[in-house]
């Protein structure tokens, strides 16, 4: 099989704000979250690449029908129940809601703010993989730089950390933002060489304008058009290089 790419996508409420002290409504946390996964999808949808919409089940309720629809091409993933809260019971609500919803089984769940999370209670709700993990050092949130690169098995749950390069680069959301496009796509090529895959991530609400909200400047560089043209991009370079895409619970089957 051909290296292959696996997009994914925190779907879930704009409350990174609250983490800057800006406040934000609950309303309006969600009509970002979704006016977001309006302009993305789309364009994810025009290249008929699949993707894996790691989703919380409050945003899933509150825009059922977009989650149906989505579901017919896409993977539908767990990202808890709310974005800014967790207790362990939220693990098997958030599949049992997300699959009443989507009409898909839930394989995979990635923790908000790539928590930690104890795999027994993960096994327990019912997943079949995590990608809770960035296997990588980010200053002040965690240092991940013992862990394995690549896919792995912790106590019996299979692990897809998000992907880093050979020389533990973090190929996330914030790098391809703020890193020069040539470098990025470098990158991504070698570490799909290197590893077979490459499992990148993103939000929604990256890509419509949210200068407004008191957040960091490397938090909102190229927001909206400019970065949805970039992902654009992205792909179009990928494919033409021969990598296939798929999403990530296909990709572990």
């Amino acid at each position: 099989m051909k290296p292959q790419v696996l997009l994914s996508f925190d779907v879930e409420e704009f409350d990174m704000p609250l983490e800057y002290n800006f406040p934000i409504s609950v309303e309006e946390q969600m009509h970002v979250g979704k006016a977001g996964l309006d302009v993305l999808m789309p364009m994810i949808d025009a290249h008929a690449v699949p993707a894996t919409l790691f989703t919380t089940a409050n945003f899933a309720q509150h825009f059922p029908d977009a989650i149906r629809e989505h579901a017919i091409k896409h993977e539908i993933a767990s990202h808890t129940f709310y974005h800014s809260a967790f207790e362990n019971e939220h693990l098997l609500q958030s599949r049992e809601v997300l699959s009443n919803i989507s009409g898909q089984e839930i394989r995979g769940l990635r923790m908000p703010r790539m928590r930690k999370v104890e795999m027994s209670e993960v096994i327990k709700a019912g997943f079949s993989y995590d990608s809770s993990i960035n296997p990588t050092w980010i200053p002040g949130r965690y240092n991940n730089l013992h862990l394995p690169r690549t896919v792995y098995q912790d106590q019996g749950m299979t692990r897809m950390p998000a992907s880093v390069s050979p020389m533990r680069i973090p190929l996330f959301w914030l790098s391809f933002k703020n890193f020069p496009y040539s470098l990025f796509l470098s990158w991504t090529k070698n570490t799909l060489k290197k590893d077979g895959y490459v499992c990148l991530y993103f939000h929604p609400w990256e890509f419509v304008a949210i200068e407004a909200y008191g957040l960091p400047a490397y938090t909102r560089t190229d927001c909206g058009p400019k970065l949805l043209d970039k992902l654009n991009r992205l792909i179009k370079d990928l494919k033409s290089a021969g990598y296939g895409f798929n999403t990530m619970g296909t990709y572990l089957q």
